[in-house]
């Protein structure tokens, strides 16, 4: 893992659009912040966001689809490959995502695979806390998310850096 300091962390905040609410927290993104050191990449982002009590997770890639949730925060490790991932919804902003990156993102925040390399795994965790749930761009949703998205309880850690790291500062109710 690299420093906090070696780090460029990034934060983008993202607008309700009426179909996808976002969030009044920030994305956050961490380029190149996990290295394995010769080890196996999901093996070691899986235990940095267990050891920061992210261990709700689990390995695949990143929806074809907008979507969010409303009742959980999620953070995104790279392990392998490439994609370009919108967030935020139609309205939203694209990135280009590596192994090694980071992204951590709040309830409410929309992401969507745009295209992937073949080989992409991604690892995903969940916080202590409620269930997620997996909710699509539609005002359908749109209402009762907005009800969701506050009770959602902010993490007791960042799932990178511990409970010194960025998102302790940057997601304060």
């Amino acid at each position: 893992m690299r420093a906090v300091r070696d780090v460029e962390v990034t934060t983008h905040y993202l607008k309700d659009d009426g179909i996808v609410p976002n969030s009044p927290y920030p994305l956050l993104v961490y380029p190149g912040a996990i290295d394995a050191q010769g080890g196996d990449l999901a093996s070691a982002i899986e235990d940095v966001f267990a050891k920061n009590t992210w261990d709700r997770s689990w390995r695949n890639g990143i929806y074809s689809f907008h979507h969010y949730h409303s009742t959980a925060h999620e953070v995104l490790g790279i392990a392998k490959g490439n994609a370009k991932v919108h967030m935020g919804g139609p309205n939203g902003v694209t990135f280009s995502i590596e192994a090694g990156d980071v992204m951590i993102i709040p309830a409410g925040v929309g992401h969507k695979n745009l295209g992937a390399s073949a080989d992409l795994l991604v690892i995903g965790a969940y916080p202590p806390g409620p269930s997620w749930d997996l909710c699509r761009e539609s005002t359908s949703e749109h209402g009762q998310a907005l009800i969701n998205i506050p009770n959602v309880p902010n993490p007791s850690a960042d799932p990178v850096y511990g409970e010194d790291g960025p998102l302790m500062n940057l997601w304060k109710r």
